[in-house]
């Protein structure tokens, strides 16, 4: 089963790659060289989403249907440690801008119209930033640093497959309420950067989102057949 999950971001974001560039930037968001398109790796995204369930998990704890919803937890994500035997059925790819954006920029980079610079710099700006003593309110001194952020109102995709068919709703309407509940992305995620909003989508179904949040709530009451 195909599926694809949607987010814009809302506010500037680093999607960190762990190093920078000497005399530009202390940290470097991850992009394709040969593009210079961003892009966020399939397992961060798919570690950001686990971290969405554990928290729902945890928040419904207590509540009716919180077995089943366990239970399409371990369906969708396996358990920490498991063998490949045991592993979740929920494969996440990367996370990036909407294909005909990329055989666009593709095609001008082969073309010579454009360097994967230049396409990184359009879509990307840099912020800078430095530590500031509490006593004096001055900046403390060597604090400066610069971070590359991809720039609001970037939208990316990602493709999830699922390669088992759920015996029943639970795991996909568990899914939906994650990605609902993924609103952040990035480094510095938890002071305003990377906000976003998401939705996973079904293009077989246009009213898939809806269905599996009514299938949601239904679980959360106990009252899912």
């Amino acid at each position: 089963m195909n599926l694809e999950l949607h987010f814009t971001l809302l506010s500037d974001a680093t999607f960190g790659r762990g190093d920078g560039v000497t005399g530009l930037v202390d940290q470097e968001v991850e992009y394709d060289p040969n593009t210079g398109l961003p892009f966020l790796r399939g397992r961060t995204l798919k570690g950001l989403l686990v971290e969405e369930c554990a928290n729902i998990l945890y928040a419904l704890d207590g509540h009716p249907g919180h077995a089943r919803l366990e239970a399409a937890a371990q369906f969708l994500f396996g358990e920490a440690g498991s063998t490949y035997k045991e592993a979740g059925h929920l494969y996440v790819g990367p996370a990036q801008l909407p294909q005909a954006l990329q055989k666009t920029v593709q095609a001008d980079i082969e073309g010579e119209r454009l360097r994967p610079a230049e396409v990184l710099a359009s879509l990307t700006d840099i912020r800078r930033q430095t530590a500031v003593d509490e006593q004096t309110g001055a900046p403390d001194e060597g604090s400066l640093r610069a971070m590359r952020v991809i720039i609001r109102q970037t939208p990316f995709i990602a493709h999830l497959t699922l390669d088992q068919t759920p015996e029943n709703d639970d795991p996909l309407a568990l899914l939906n309420a994650c990605v609902m509940a993924f609103r952040r992305v990035g480094t510095s995620r938890n002071r305003g950067r990377g906000r976003l909003q998401a939705a996973l989508v079904n293009l077989k179904n246009d009213k898939f989102a809806d269905q599996m949040l009514s299938h949601f709530q239904s679980l959360v009451k106990g009252a899912a057949a």
